[in-house]
């Protein structure tokens, strides 16, 4: 049965959906097999994976609206190992519609249902606000990656997401783990960086990854050509992070299980 990964933080430009990617990447790599759920209407994930924006048939809208099963809206990816859910511009409205449906929380849950034994990994993008699809994916998931920027306020922010996660696991999702805190975007010249990182360790010292994602222009240019970085340029730092990324985690899985 698949591990679901939920990659959340209710701060935008943090490198969520870079993560996403191209962890997702580094674990098909690594012979495992991968479903990457986009639920941000943004698509950016989708469109990064290599899905030309308004190509698409159906996306994760039709599934959580109309029931679609998600194995019928599955696209193939340039990994033989991983698949994706793409998400479109329909998502957009698709909080509206989703208030009145029953058990709204629990959709993406029983969506999964029939396909979570066919996946080693299912990594949910969450959109960048705490909305109903956000909500969706952490009741889905067993565990949480926060990514965080090296910045002023990441401190104050992670404190807020930690009060939600505690708020949703005596709601919905009891078994709801913290998978780790990714420092993303790091800038070792940078008095900042080391003293956010400094930082984050004092407080969440058990819960931080032990990778860190430096900040890497080919990162930056990899969605741009609808690549993961892996694909794009895999000498790069970034394609060498997301690699130790995917590592740690197959190890922590290990160890877990062993």
């Amino acid at each position: 049965m698949a591990k679901v990964i939920a990659v959340t933080n209710q701060k935008g430009g943090v490198g969520k959906t870079t993560t996403v990617i191209n962890l997702a990447a580094a674990l098909a790599i690594a012979e495992m097999r991968i479903l990457v759920i986009d639920t941000d209407a943004q698509a950016n994930c989708t469109s990064g994976l290599g899905v030309i924006k308004g190509s698409l048939k159906k996306s994760i809208y039709d599934s959580l609206i109309n029931s679609e099963p998600l194995f019928s809206i599955m696209l193939s990816t340039d990994l033989e190992n991983l698949k994706l859910i793409p998400a479109d511009k329909n998502l957009t409205g698709a909080g509206v519609e989703m208030i009145d449906l029953p058990d709204r929380e629990f959709l993406l849950k029983r969506l999964l249902t029939p396909i979570v034994d066919q996946f080693d990994f299912i990594l949910i993008d969450s959109p960048p606000s705490l909305n109903i699809l956000t909500l969706n994916g952490l009741v889905a998931a067993d565990s949480v990656l926060v990514p965080i920027q090296c910045e002023y306020f990441a401190l104050e922010g992670l404190t807020d997401l930690f009060d939600t996660l505690a708020r949703i696991r005596k709601a919905f999702n009891p078994n709801l783990s913290v998978q780790g805190i990714l420092l993303t975007m790091f800038d070792e010249r940078t008095n900042l960086s080391t003293q956010v990182r400094e930082d984050l360790i004092n407080h969440f010292a058990g819960q931080m990854m032990q990778t860190v994602i430096p900040r890497n222009v080919r990162l930056a240019e990899a969605p741009s050509f609808g690549k993961p970085i892996i694909l794009y340029d895999i000498r790069s730092k970034g394609a060498e992070s997301y690699i130790r990324l995917a590592k740690e985690i197959l190890n922590h899985e290990k160890k877990g299980t062993g």
